[in-house]
């Protein structure tokens, strides 16, 4: 377990229901800021930077999925929270994954937002390796812009530039080494579509229809595999649809919460 990795952890505290929000890759929990005031209302929100983004620590050459689950299953269990629902939003989808297949106990919904139970294709395994690159040899400032403008539709760039802007400044933030040991982890990660066919948890996916990292066929694949689980599309959104149609996203978990 990994009961001594420190984290800064954000909580509302208050609310029947506890629902938790996992970042993706180059986010922290800053991320999650004007999202969490939709929710707030309604349920008790929680947000923290995984390992190796934002301001928790970096523990290792390679910080695996399961381990990342691990850190969020202590920090709910020091925080007294007995069951949550677990939104994982791209890379936090592969880390609410992990959670769901060894702490499914303290699930009360699974969220996969942006995210499925894939593994990593040989071109995408190839893809990290050329970013694991790219931070070695200093270039992270052209990776995390690149990266940025590209999670939201092309339709929505413009309208969202200052956000944009925000999300860049987070990713530069995280530490190269923490950004290398997420993406060996995310690598490494199994497939987990049996596992998650046999959870005995609800689940919801959420997906954007002009999302640049999962194509709409690609999510219609994953759909049509787990028919156990609710889906949602956000039909003016890339791959930041709490932040794209942060409205319907709320609504849409909110629901599925109570």
């Amino acid at each position: 377990m990994a009961s001594d990795t420190a984290l800064h952890i954000a909580d509302s505290h208050v609310g029947e229901r506890c629902i938790v929000l996992l970042h993706g890759y180059l986010e922290s929990m800053t991320v999650w800021d004007e999202f969490a005031y939709l929710l707030t209302p309604h349920a008790r929100v929680i947000t923290l930077d995984l390992p190796g983004h934002g301001i928790s620590l970096v523990t290792g050459e390679v910080h695996t999925m399961e381990y990342l689950a691990d850190t969020v299953a202590d920090a709910l269990d020091a925080l007294g929270v007995e069951r949550c629902t677990l939104v994982g939003h791209s890379m936090g989808g592969y880390v609410a994954l992990a959670f769901a297949e060894r702490h499914a106990d303290k699930l009360a919904g699974l969220v996969l937002l942006h995210a499925t139970p894939n593994s990593d294709t040989e071109e995408k395994a190839a893809d990290r390796q050329r970013e694991i690159d790219a931070i070695v040899a200093g270039r992270k400032e052209l990776l995390v812009r690149k990266a940025a403008a590209r999670r939201f539709a092309e339709q929505n760039r413009k309208r969202f530039a200052d956000e944009i802007e925000d999300c860049i400044e987070i990713a530069l933030l995280c530490e190269d080494e923490g950004i290398v040991a997420i993406l060996r982890g995310m690598g490494e990660r199994p497939d987990r579509n049996e596992m998650l066919s046999k959870l005995n948890v609800p689940q919801l996916f959420i997906f954007g229809r002009n999302d640049d990292y999962i194509s709409t066929e690609r999510a219609e694949a994953v759909v049509t595999r787990h028919p156990q689980a609710e889906v949602a599309w956000l039909e003016q959104s890339g791959h930041m649809g709490f932040i794209e149609e942060a409205q319907l996203c709320a609504e849409t978990i909110i629901n599925f919460a109570r």
